[in-house]
């Protein structure tokens, strides 16, 4: 009896192993189904709203200068892209005409001038009539006027800028004729660095919602490293009919550097009102879209996969516009790890 005891006994053994190894493989599977993750709380934020547009660069004032009268170019001292500054001579016109005209006038002047010293003195002596001399003192007054509207015309045979600027493009070239008014040099005025602007374009909803002298900062493809600050300068009455929106100036604070008039640049302006939006860290994200997004959120040790809707990125921050609570909880780790049928454990 007691020899078979002990065979039973050597024949369960096995059995007892195989059960305890069946056990503990069991409580290993069950502790791998369970997911060790890190979450976050939800933040809530009073988030100033902003404009993205973007547009060329431009300069406060632009104008073509030209001359009053017609004639010969004679020189043009300044080329494409050359600064100026107020006052200097930048074209003129041959002389030769001009001169001409005046030394005409000069003539004529004193020829009118003996004749009324002439009949002043007949008038005197009762040769000439009282509305003979007058006669011809009015032609000396015309004489004299005519004489100052050619001086007048020969100073605008030079032209001067009246501001500080940099010339934009050449239109005639020296040894060319040209008639009054015809343009010979575009230019754009620029003062201390500080008439440049940057002009775009705005939806009317966005147009609405901005005013003069708002804030905003400006980034140009010339200088990608550099953020300027600006402000909103002027803004158009109508629509521009060949873009379809509503264009508004921004003017630059450039330091000490000069953009070229054309440059691409970006604006971000800020407007005076205010959003509350949530806040949440960017690895959280799953599967985003564009604006659209998922997060995963933590509630009674399992997870839900929620969508949100995403305002802007700000480096290791994402703004929402909606989808979560101020209450949530969401998973920041091992998110490729989750489904909604997940066992989660939170770790600190």
């Amino acid at each position: 009896m007691k020899s078979t005891t002990i065979i039973i006994c050597l024949l369960s053994l096995p059995l007892f192993f195989s059960c305890k190894e069946e056990k503990k493989q069991s409580n290993l599977f069950e502790t791998a189904d369970i997911i060790p993750i890190r979450t976050a709380s939800v933040q809530t934020l009073a988030l100033k709203n902003s404009i993205s547009a973007s547009g060329l660069v431009t300069t406060e004032n632009q104008a073509n200068y030209g001359f009053k009268i017609g004639g010969v170019v004679s020189r043009i001292y300044v080329e494409e892209g050359q600064f100026f500054k107020k006052g200097q001579l930048l074209a003129t016109l041959d002389q030769t005409e001009i001169n001409a005209g005046l030394n005409q006038a000069d003539l004529n002047v004193k020829k009118i001038e003996r004749d009324y010293t002439r009949a002043n003195n007949l008038y005197k002596d009762s040769v000439y009539t009282l509305e003979q001399l007058q006669n011809t003192r009015t032609g000396l007054d015309i004489a004299r006027k005519q004489k100052e509207a050619v001086a007048f015309n020969s100073r605008y045979a030079k032209i001067y800028a009246t501001a500080d600027g940099f010339v934009t493009h050449k239109i005639a070239n020296e040894g060319e004729v040209v008639g009054p008014g015809s343009p010979i040099l575009a230019i754009n005025e620029t003062s201390k660095n500080n008439n440049y602007l940057l002009k775009v374009g705005l939806t009317d909803k966005e147009w609405a919602s901005v005013k003069i002298g708002q804030k905003a900062f400006v980034t140009l493809d010339g200088f990608p490293d550099q953020k300027f600050e600006a402000s909103i300068f002027r803004k158009s009455q109508a629509a521009d009919a060949a873009l379809g929106s509503f264009q508004i100036e921004l003017k630059l604070h450039m330091k000490n550097q000069k953009p070229a008039v054309g440059m691409f640049g970006k604006a971000e302006i800020q407007t005076e009102k205010t959003e509350d939006v949530t806040v949440i860290p960017y690895n959280a994200l799953i599967e985003a879209d564009g604006n659209k997004a998922f997060v995963f959120v933590v509630k009674d040790n399992k997870v839900k996969r929620q969508p949100i809707t995403i305002n802007k990125f700000d480096k290791d921050k994402v703004y929402v516009k909606n989808g979560l609570q101020k209450t949530d909880q969401i998973a920041t780790s091992n998110s490729a790890y989750l489904n909604e049928q997940s066992t989660i454990k939170i770790i600190k």
